[in-house]
This record gives structure tokens, sequence and C-alpha cells, in this order.
């Protein structure tokens, strides 16, 4: 089966460990030979587990991380998004045709990167009485990649330059918090997010990459034309403080760095 169209028949399995043993399976053909200009027709979800629910973001009900409850119900939440990313970096493969080949490997490695940090966050939490769809989650990856399901340069803008972004600048936030609890359950947490942290550097450079190989080849200037993808689509409004050293690690351009709300901005 040609890559492109295995990414998608992964896409659409529902069972998180079916799914990630596949994506870990996919491997790029040993002639290095895509067919990139394929259309793969489908328009529905990804495939998903039945649990967990998926309620309105403000409906998610806030814990405290210093209690057991409230850190399994945090790590549940950062495991949903690593299991939506998932989906994100197959779906970035299958859907768009046209791109050079090295952007569906890129997209692939992403892919199975993001399995392996679902794994080590669902293992974690089984370590500690809980699964993934033990506590409810809400779609707001998944709303953004539906909204720009037509076009790959919005797509890059407005998920891994925007929403997986915001990982470089929680990450370390949650760090700190972990290691106020200072437990052991905490602290294992803490460095399964150093590991992840490093590794979504990568994931945002190459939704950098590829933003502005799709910019250049368009003759697009990339700030504005962010600037209106965010507009247009409803893109989260970035709030202070960021993770400077890792976004610049990531490929945001200084231009775009200064472009960013100041901590004393309304």
């Amino acid at each position: 089966m040609e890559l492109r169209q295995h990414c998608l028949e992964v896409f659409r399995l529902n069972d998180p460990q079916q799914k990630v043993a596949a994506v870990l399976a996919l491997v790029p053909p040993p002639d290095g030979v895509l067919d990139t200009h394929a259309n793969l027709a489908y328009e529905g979800p990804p495939g998903r587990p039945q649990h967990p629910a998926l309620v309105h973001p403000q409906d998610v009900p806030r814990r405290s991380p210093y209690t057991l409850d409230g850190h399994c119900a945090l790590v549940h939440a950062i495991t949903h998004i690593e299991f939506n990313a998932i989906n994100l970096a197959l779906d970035a493969v299958w859907r768009f045709a046209g791109m050079p080949s090295a952007y569906y490997l890129d997209w692939l490695r992403v892919a199975r990167e993001e399995a392996h940090h679902f794994t080590l966050l669902r293992n974690h939490l089984l370590t500690l009485g809980h699964d993934y769809g033990d506590y409810v989650a809400h779609d707001g990856l998944w709303t953004m990649s539906e909204a720009t399901r037509h076009d790959v340069s919005t797509r890059m803008a407005l998920v891994p330059r925007t929403l997986e972004a915001r990982g470089l600048d929680a990450t370390p936030i949650i760090q700190a918090k972990l290691r106020k609890v200072n437990k052991p359950h905490a602290l294992a947490a803490v460095a399964i997010l150093d590991t992840i942290l490093e590794e979504e550097v990568g994931h945002v450079a190459i939704g950098n990459h590829w933003y502005h190989w799709l910019c250049t080849r368009a003759g697009l200037d990339p700030l504005a034309f962010y600037n209106q993808a965010a507009q247009r689509h409803g893109a989260p409004r970035l709030k202070p403080p960021f993770n400077l050293p890792a976004r610049r690690l990531a490929g945001f351009t200084e231009a775009e760095l200064a472009s960013l709300p100041q901590e004393n901005s309304a």
C-alpha cells in the first residue's frame, strides 16, 4: 500500500493501542519514491476511541495538580493532546497532495514521535491506576484542523506554528508546578515532559520550515498571511509568557517573535 494511503488507513483506526502500533510500523518506501500527487478522498473524522467524552473547553473541570486526581487529570489532558497530534501528523501526510517527498517524510517522523509521547504518558497514567479515556477532554486542536483542511499553508500556519507552539510555552510552566509537588509521580511526569518538549521543538520547526517554503512558493508575506489566516479562522489569541529560546530553536524569525504580544499589552 502506498505510504499516504497507508497513513489514511492508520488515521481511521479507533483503538489507541492499534493506532500507535500501526504508526510505528509505517516506513517510507525503500526507493524513497512517494505518490505525492494523488488526492485521497475521505471527509470523515479521525479514528478515536469512544472515550474520552469530548466537551466544550469551558466544561473541562479544573483540578489542582497538587492532588493525585488532579495530577492524573493534567496528565490525561496532555495525553489527549498527543493522541490528537498523532492524527494531525497522519492527516498532514495523507490529506495534502503535491508537496515534496521530504514534506511527507517529515510528518511521518512527527507521527512516530507523537505515538511515542502518547505511549509515555499513557503508561504513566497506568502506573497511577488510570488510563486514557478516564477523564473528559475537549476537541479544540482538532477543530482547528478541520477548519484548515482545504489549504496546507493555512494548516501549517495555525496548527504547528500556533496551537502546537503554545505547548512550547506551556510545558515549562507545567513542569514548574509539578516540581513544587515534589513527589515521585510528579517528578516522573517532569522527566517525560522533558523528552516531549525537546522533540516538540523539532515538530514546530517542521511546521515553520514548510510554512515559509509555501509562502515563498506562493509569493506570500509570512507575517501578513499568518495574521489574515488567524483572523479568518478564529485562532486563539497568543498570550505571554512565551518560551522564546524554544521558539527560536523551532525556527521562528526575530520579526515573528517581535510581533508576539508583550507582557504589558492589554
